[in-house]
């Protein structure tokens, strides 16, 4: 009998109600889904394995579910200190020079994309607003052009439909049509350069390893598919979800709409309360006993970071919104560690930015239907029609 069922119907609270009560009395869960994994519940236990990238590696199993036909792509793939020269290129071209750039053209896309939003009275704000925004701020990091901008966005959207629907063909091709795409920006930057502090491909061009060689070819190419996708994923899900919350609660809204310097602090609470991920994964590998569970070396285990950020021993009230939290800097919203999230800065401007736009934009928020929940490695909703005023 499993502990866990991923695949079971999910409404905007169960995934919480469930996790809570894995929490109590299953902290470290398993899974048969997706050919069997453990499911890591409690902030401690989550906090360990991110504490610990020698015993708990990321070259077996880095998410669940997991397919093999999309390539090892660093740094997610490799463990320090192999993937420590792609994570610093990386870093390089989106330190806080670059995000000060990028800054205004987000809101640009922002205020473009809610014009229409809003005009036709609302919609389902994940098609219309959370998933084509990303798209074009990365669109602008990778200096892409339109037609480039439109591949990735719906390539994107049809891989991740197809990881969360474990259709493994599907994967394979769209991962394929996303790797075509990063090897001809390798090709384009190697013919013509753009400033490394800026380009994330020139960055990784630009980079040495241990040994002061390039980086190889196949690996370059498969860190360029990796960023393509890593960040247009968890923002679609997670606006999503703030968009529900603040239709459910006009207070907050007219609260933030009065007074927007609130937001960043508000964004952080909502980073915590509605965490996007609960499949990033790790292996084992010595073998190891976790809250009575023993683990052998190799298999899957999930880290439930939703699931983490709302646990009582950590967070007074979890499932309660507050503005101020006096330990919010707890979340692992980005996770922890040598893989914590390289894009937190940009992220976190884009999702202030993109919040503080959309109510900026409205005098109403409420829903105008039931949403439709992602399936793992994800958790938030895909579908959020709305009606706006």
């Amino acid at each position: 009998m499993q502990d866990y069922d991923p695949l079971a119907h999910e409404t905007f609270e169960t995934p919480h109600r469930v996790f809570a009560a894995l929490r109590a009395t299953c902290p470290v869960a398993h899974s048969d889904a997706f050919g069997g994994f453990w499911m890591l519940t409690r902030h401690a236990d989550v906090k360990r394995v991110l504490d610990d990238p020698i015993e708990f590696t990321t070259r077996v199993r880095n998410v669940v579910p997991g397919a093999s036909a999309t390539g090892r792509r660093p740094p997610l793939h490799l463990d320090p200190p192999e993937h420590t020269p792609y994570r610093r290129a990386i870093d390089r071209a989106i330190g806080p020079r670059r995000v000060e750039t990028i800054a205004p053209l987000i809101a640009d896309h922002a205020r473009r994309l809610l014009a229409s939003y809003v005009a036709q009275g609302g919609g389902d704000l994940v098609e219309d607003y959370s998933s084509p925004l990303p798209a074009l701020v990365f669109a602008d990091w990778f200096a892409l052009n339109p037609a480039q901008t439109d591949l990735l966005w719906r390539t994107a959207q049809g891989f991740v439909k197809a990881w969360e629907d474990f259709d493994v063909a599907t994967v394979s091709r769209t991962s394929a049509i996303l790797y075509d795409l990063a090897g001809s920006l390798v090709a384009a930057r190697r013919a013509t350069p753009l400033d490394p502090e800026q380009d994330p491909v020139s960055s990784l061009l630009a980079a040495r390893d241990a040994a002061d060689a390039p980086l190889p070819d196949e690996m370059l190419v498969g860190c360029v598919r990796q960023i393509l996708v890593v960040g247009l994923v968890a923002p679609p899900v997670f606006l999503g979800s703030v968009a529900v919350h603040l239709a459910r609660d006009p207070d907050l809204q007219q609260r933030l709409r009065a007074d927007p310097s609130l937001i960043p602090a508000a964004t952080e609470e909502f980073l915590r309360l509605y965490t996007p991920y609960r499949g990033f994964a790790r292996t084992s590998v010595s073998g190891v006993e976790i809250g009575g569970r023993s683990i052998a070396p190799g298999e899957p285990i999930a880290l439930a970071y939703a699931s983490a950020n709302r646990d009582e021993a950590v967070f007074d009230a979890p499932d309660t919104f507050r503005l101020g939290r006096p330990n919010i800097g707890e979340h692992l919203a980005f996770g922890r560690g040598p893989h914590r999230c390289a894009g937190m800065a940009m992220a976190r401007t884009e999702l202030q930015i993109a919040i503080r736009e959309l109510l900026a934009a409205t005098r109403t928020i409420a829903l105008a239907g039931d949403v439709r929940m992602s399936g793992m490695p994800e958790v938030g909703p895909i579908y959020v029609p709305l009606r706006v005023a």
